[in-house]
């Protein structure tokens, strides 16, 4: 018998979907999902094509005592819909600051997923930031709506090495104040 791990880490409830920390069993959906090149090309760390090994590693890093990033499932299931729309995580950062990422999958893009993962996520503010910063590469003009409809403020342009691209790629940097 294999026991799910239960990590110290919220639910935040949406009337869409739960936000809830990663199961061993979300294993073959980020997989699947991951290993599409336009998810991979949007993130700076999912490497393309996807090496064997890589989404229980990012499920065991989830799950480690000693993290400094959290991880969520965007999980439709309480209302029909996938147990894995996507994901949304938190690093610690000092001074009270966290930076947020996330990806969805291809099948809902443009479908609100991500402005509500990232609202829900900002409310509940389980790191207790006073600040949360965001960056998105600039050929990704959907995930910058994202960060400038949930009330991120444009900091500046920057670089970012991105694994699946080999190469570094510019961005937009975001910071958004706790309410």
């Amino acid at each position: 018998m294999k026991l799910e791990m239960i990590v110290n880490q919220p639910v935040i409830e949406t009337d869409r979907f739960d936000l809830r920390p990663l199961r061993a069993s979300d294993a073959g959906l980020i997989e699947m999902y991951a290993s599409d090149a336009r998810v991979a090309m949007s993130t700076s760390s999912i490497p393309h094509p996807l090496p064997p090994g890589t989404t229980e590693a990012i499920i065991a890093r989830a799950h480690g005592d000693d993290r400094t990033e959290d991880f969520w499932a965007m999980d439709a299931s309480k209302v029909g819909g996938s147990e894995l729309m996507g994901l949304i995580s938190l690093v610690r950062l000092d001074r009270d600051q966290s930076e947020v990422g996330y990806w969805v999958a291809p099948a809902y893009w443009n479908t609100g997923v991500a402005s509500m993962a990232v609202e829900a996520l900002l409310a509940a503010n389980p790191h207790t930031a006073r600040t949360t910063f965001a960056s998105v590469f600039q050929d990704n003009a959907a995930s910058a709506r994202v960060l400038t409809n949930c009330g991120f403020q444009y900091l500046g342009d920057a670089e970012t090495f991105c694994v699946a691209r080999g190469a570094k790629v510019t961005t937009w940097t975001y910071s958004r104040k706790a309410d």
